[in-house]
């Protein structure tokens, strides 16, 4: 048997949430004199950068222009950055180490995120690109999550099935994803609450809470179901 562990990046690898609302409150100010709310963006996340900041402008009824708005909010999110460096996510350094010990286990990211900002993240956590097999970012998919295209670009770049895939995830257009691409996806309540995430095979508060054998387990059939919580 070989599978393969895809990790999204914000929310999974690194907690950055928070700081992408706080970068896109302030872009909203700098650019258009307009105060939005951090919440505002929660509908949006894991939906690429440029649909995270188009979905608030609608709502409030403002025209942007979107890269304009997605260059700015990623200025903003690297000053922030500065004063708040972002630790890996809880368990996903035990998680990755695990997996690249399982010799039928490939690994991969896959971010609607641009690389621009999601590589400086990542290399930020203390991970390493050239420890996964594949890494697709928003740059290489022309349909962002929820759209499945993200995965299955993923899958073939692995060379494995869809249903060979777990996917680790932290919002509800991430998880309709990966399951509308035919994968199994785990889902940590990192960014939202379990009930929004309750499309997922296994709902966790940390990825700590994740082991290589449930990853197996999953991947053969064998997981049982009614895992979410």
């Amino acid at each position: 048997m070989t599978g393969a562990l895809i990790f999204d990046v914000d929310g999974v690898i690194a907690d950055t949430e928070v700081l992408n609302a706080q970068a896109s409150v302030l872009m909203f100010e700098q650019l258009y004199g307009t105060r939005v709310q951090p919440e505002d963006f929660r509908p949006f996340v894991g939906t690429g950068d440029e649909r995270y900041v188009e979905g608030v402008a609608e709502k409030y009824g403002i025209q942007i222009d979107t890269l304009t708005a997605v260059q700015r909010r990623a200025e903003n999110f690297f000053l922030l950055l500065k004063d708040q460096p972002l630790p890996a996510a809880p368990g996903i350094m035990a998680l990755v180490t695990a997996a690249r010990d399982a010799p039928e286990l490939k690994l991969a990211i896959a971010t609607s995120g641009n690389k621009d900002k999601q590589f400086p993240v990542i290399a930020g956590t203390g991970l390493k690109l050239e420890w996964f097999d594949v890494v697709v970012t928003g740059d290489d998919i022309t349909r962002k999550k929820p759209h499945p295209e993200i995965y299955l670009v993923t899958a073939e770049k692995l060379d494995l099935p869809p249903e060979m895939c777990v996917v680790l995830e932290d919002a509800p257009a991430g998880v309709e994803s990966a399951k509308s691409a035919g994968m199994h996806c785990i889902a940590v309540t990192s960014s939202v609450d379990a009930a929004q995430l309750a499309a997922a095979d296994l709902v966790v508060d940390s990825l700590a809470e994740v082991t290589i054998d449930s990853v197996r387990k999953m991947l053969t059939g064998k997981s049982g179901g009614g895992e979410n919580r």
